[in-house]
């Protein structure tokens, strides 16, 4: 098996790779930095982000392992000190893969159209001023929007930015987007819904901008900025991404170990 660490840089984490070097040799495995079978993360949720994006052209090829180096995370199954049990599995056994759906983001601007992905949301924001953009679904008009921003989150990163802003928790089985409001002005001109639009895969929503405006626009944790966006595309990727489980983590199990901290008897 090949397979590849990304970490997150800190002292604990670098730590932590070489260690996990020295045990993957002594099990058979060998390191690809180009073509990897099995992507480490070593961190947080955001290392793996990084990892998503890093090796993102290579997305139907791999699996994303996760190894948190703080608190417990959303994509992360293994801890800093259970690093020999998951090389061990690794080597010996066959992992059961999950797959999660993808945000798909095509952008028409002035040079064309791009296409970029997302593992856990894509955000929306004005610049010098509010935003100002139509929403369209299924190239119907849905609303006129005037506020801070707006979220579209996957199912796997609806436990983050959406829920923030008072979006739904949607399990990752469910493939589907979610759009929710950063701050929406509501007046004469200006009306929408108010809460957030959860859209199936077959369906997609528009982002349409009604005002020469700057716009920045983040993919996770990747931001860049605009000035020439006509419309953004947001729907379903036709592929996932896949992360390898060696033994069972149910999603509403982290979801009540990161919101709600019961311990369970």
């Amino acid at each position: 098996m090949n397979y590849v660490v990304v970490d997150r840089g800190d002292r604990l984490s670098k730590e932590l790779t070489e260690r996990f070097h020295v045990l993957a040799a002594a099990n058979g495995l060998q390191r690809n930095d180009d073509l990897p079978e099995m992507v480490i993360s070593i961190g947080g949720d955001g290392t793996l982000l990084q990892a998503f994006h890093t090796y993102v052209d290579r997305i139907t090829d791999v699996a994303f392992i996760g190894v948190h180096t703080g608190h417990l995370g959303f994509f992360a199954d293994w801890k800093a000190d259970e690093l020999e049990e998951l090389v061990r599995m690794m080597a010996e056994s066959d992992p059961r893969i999950v797959r999660y759906p993808l945000a798909q983001i095509e952008l028409d601007t002035e040079e064309g159209l791009s296409t970029r992905l997302a593992l856990n949301e894509f955000t929306v924001k004005g610049v010098d001023n509010t935003l100002v953009a139509q929403i369209n679904i299924n190239d119907q008009l849905f609303e006129m929007f005037r506020g801070d921003g707006i979220v579209v989150s996957t199912p796997s990163g609806s436990t983050a930015y959406n829920k923030s802003v008072g979006g739904a928790i949607i399990h990752p089985s469910i493939e589907s987007l979610q759009l929710a409001e950063i701050a929406s002005i509501n007046n004469r001109v200006y009306r929408t819904l108010g809460s957030s639009v959860v859209l199936p895969q077959h369906h997609h929503c528009d982002i349409i901008s009604r005002k020469d405006q700057r716009l920045q626009l983040t993919f996770d944790h990747l931001n860049i900025t605009r000035s020439d966006i006509r419309s953004i595309r947001c729907s379903v990727a036709g592929f996932k991404v896949s992360f390898a489980r060696y033994r069972p983590f149910p999603f509403w199990n982290r979801v009540r170990e990161a919101f709600i901290g019961y311990d369970v008897k």
